[in-house]
């Protein structure tokens, strides 16, 4: 069992060191030292005082402005993309469902490279089963026909 003297107990004289010490600069493991508490005892309290982690008055700000994030790309914006590159009078759901998609570079899942098309051919477990293999458009998996045919809009998908 420990010594009752070594248990740490926040006494109004603590807290009151605490507040010096912490105005004073003091690292949480200089404070922690000096009072004779844990470092986690002396970051618990700071925070149940909203003391908080902040800087000083006295520091300065950020020196340059917080950069801004960019969007991921969605599916749908992808999408979007891909239609803007789309052949004219491909815009209407007979034309993308009807598009052939000519896969001149089947592969097995061993020959299929990165920037390749990732579109099936055939059921897999098939004698013939492959891979389209044609070059994928930047940011997408499949090729462009295959593409067109993955990621048509909710309005456009068929029954």
């Amino acid at each position: 069992m420990s010594d009752p003297s070594t248990i740490a107990t926040w006494n109004p004289e603590r807290v009151e060191q605490l507040r010096n010490f912490l105005g004073a600069g003091l690292t949480c493991s200089q404070i922690a030292a000096e009072i004779g508490v844990t470092r986690n005892a002396v970051i618990g309290k700071i925070h149940r005082l909203g003391l908080g982690p902040g800087r000083p008055a006295a520091a300065p700000g950020r020196s340059c402005p917080p950069r801004a994030r960019r969007r991921p790309f969605s599916p749908q914006r992808q999408f979007l993309r891909l239609i803007e590159t789309q052949p004219p009078g491909a815009t209407d759901d007979v034309a993308l469902g009807a598009m052939p998609v000519d896969s001149a570079q089947t592969c097995s899942l061993l020959e299929l490279a990165e920037r390749k098309c990732r579109w099936p051919l055939s059921e897999p477990g098939a004698a013939d089963f492959a891979f389209c293999g044609n070059d994928a458009v930047a940011g997408f998996s499949y090729c462009a026909g295959h593409a067109r045919m993955a990621y048509r809009p909710a309005a456009r998908r068929r029954a």
